[in-house]
């Protein structure tokens, strides 16, 4: 079952790594990211919240997992 429950977490890790730079990008370029002043909105600064928690996330659950394999 840890066996099992690393691998989730590994999966899960690798996914918000590989997933969530890529989405930002996109976020980044759309015209909702900045006001007519060139400032970040709204739009963009909860997508940047977003892609910090998801990288937590994803060191968190790398570190879970090695701990659980390790253990």
């Amino acid at each position: 079952m840890e066996l099992f429950a690393a691998i989730v977490l590994f999966l899960n890790a690798f996914f918000n790594v590989v997933a969530w730079p890529r989405f930002f990008k996109r976020v980044s370029s759309d015209p909702r990211a900045r006001d007519a002043a060139g400032r970040p909105t709204a739009f963009y600064r909860v997508h940047a919240i977003l892609l910090g928690i998801a990288l937590v996330l994803a060191v968190a659950s790398a570190l879970v997992a090695t701990l659980l394999l390790v253990g």
